[in-house]
């Protein structure tokens, strides 16, 4: 009659259950659809109408779709597989590195060197007379911050000794008939110099060494702040004083006016100082076992 099919129609050529007689659709272009030969073949009725066309159509668009759901699982599945078998193997490939590749790689290295440069033999060290008294070094500070010192000491007479720091001779002197000597402008390292010497007979064999000694060379100032008083303080009757205090470096001493402050463990330190009517000048100086010092003054004006 013209009109649309009803839903009762739409139901009959739409339903799933009822059996329909297919065959291939060649008369329109519904089989040159990208799908076609990969989801589901387009079929048609014997009697087909564009609405059973449009069905089948609808249908095997569900069908790829699921399909490409269920791929996609499949494939994010095999790629956590994978990652996990690829992660197995650089674990594996690093195990086997450390422990037999770079050990025979650096056991490679090793005898390509000797190849290139054969190791020279050591030189032995200088014969040793342990029948000759070892000298005696007179060093009287620990500290100090002079590059230069002289080193004096006595021994044997009519002999020789020879003077190390950290292993290394450095000077060969002779010894005087009352048993002296001195090492002049010796050049010190900065920081710890071990120092020991040994005495030499007329064969040039060597004592054993002396105690050693351990000289530090320190040419840096100590650290010193003071917190009180401020400069230029006034105070107005009262007590004819003023407190002190500050912080430096510890092990450092601490002189107010050339009066000795005690010095704490952390390096803080606190004194009284006594004041004279108008301005007083005071001094606080710091200094280390090296003889280094630092100073700061302060004015203070005092008025009874």
């Amino acid at each position: 009659m013209g009109i649309e099919p009803t839903t009762r129609t739409l139901r009959k050529y739409c339903s799933t259950t009822e059996p329909l007689r297919l065959e291939r659709d060649t008369r329109i272009g519904l089989a040159a659809l990208p799908w076609e030969g990969s989801v589901l073949p387009l079929y048609k009725s014997r009697n087909p109408s564009y609405f059973t066309r449009f069905c089948y159509i609808l249908r095997s668009i569900m069908a790829y779709r699921y399909r490409s759901r269920r791929s996609a699982r499949r494939l994010a599945r095999k790629s956590k597989r994978n990652f996990i078998v690829t992660l197995v193997i650089i674990l594996l490939l690093i195990y086997a590195t450390l422990n037999w590749v770079l050990p025979y790689f650096i056991g490679g290295i090793g005898v390509i060197k000797n190849i290139i440069k054969p190791p020279q033999a050591l030189t032995p060290k200088s014969a040793q007379n342990a029948s000759l008294a070892p000298p005696v070094l007179n060093i009287p500070f620990e500290a100090t911050n002079s590059a230069q010192i002289d080193i004096q000491g006595f021994v044997s007479p009519n002999s020789r000794v020879r003077l190390y720091i950290d292993g290394e001779s450095l000077q060969t002197v002779d010894v005087s008939s009352d048993g002296s000597f001195t090492f002049a402008n010796v050049t010190l390292y900065l920081g710890i110099n071990n120092i020991y010497g040994t005495t030499l007979d007329e064969q040039e064999k060597e004592s054993l060494p002396s105690k050693t000694i351990k000289l530090i060379y320190d040419s840096e100032k100590p650290s010193l702040a003071v917190s009180e008083p401020e400069d230029n303080k006034k105070i107005q009757g009262g007590d004819r004083k003023v407190k002190v205090s500050g912080k430096t470096e510890p092990g450092a001493k601490v002189f107010v006016n050339n009066t000795q402050a005690i010095v704490n463990g952390d390096g803080s330190f606190t004194i009284d100082q006594s004041l004279n009517d108008g301005d007083n000048t005071i001094s606080i100086k710091a200094q280390d076992s090296a003889l280094n010092q630092s100073e700061i003054q302060r004015i203070i004006n005092y008025n009874p």
